[in-house]
């Protein structure tokens, strides 16, 4: 594989990851060394998986999960889905996703005090957490009159 090439699938994962973390990791999409790291990781995945018979497509498969692999929960995601159950009615179908990402700072204090881990939706505590926000949610939007 030639440095133009491998320059070209290095920018291809990073571009993948990056895609990932702004709409689900907003927190991760600094970390320049995590996505070098990772996007250096999935390459090589690939190019291994390529060298040794695999088909593109399952060498793709292969670059992904390590490319994706041990992310933590999304604090993101599940902020937006309690804005989309919770608050559809209030807000634009068109609006939810920028609301959503002006909620996440609001909503960080709520997070810490929960030990978020990839298996999180299935724990006890995912419900109360899930409450919270709508809560906090709500609380913010009746002190700014966001509903009247």
């Amino acid at each position: 594989m030639n440095i133009t090439n491998q320059k070209h699938d290095l920018s291809y994962f990073e571009l993948r990851l990056q895609e990932l973390l702004f709409q689900s990791y907003p927190e991760l999409t600094k970390d320049t060394n995590f996505i070098t790291t990772r996007s250096e990781l999935a390459l090589e995945a690939y190019t291994q998986a390529v060298s040794s018979k695999d088909n593109p497509i399952e060498a793709s498969h292969i670059a992904n999960q390590v490319l994706f692999s041990n992310l933590p929960y999304s604090k993101m995601d599940l902020l937006f889905d309690v804005v989309c159950n919770e608050f559809n009615r209030d807000i634009k179908d068109e609006e939810l996703r920028a609301f959503t990402e002006k909620m996440y700072p609001i909503c960080q204090p709520v997070f810490n005090q929960y030990h978020l881990d990839k298996d999180f939706e299935d724990n006890e505590m995912y419900n109360a957490l899930y409450t919270e926000l709508t809560g906090t949610i709500q609380l913010w939007m009746d002190k700014f009159l966001i509903i009247k």
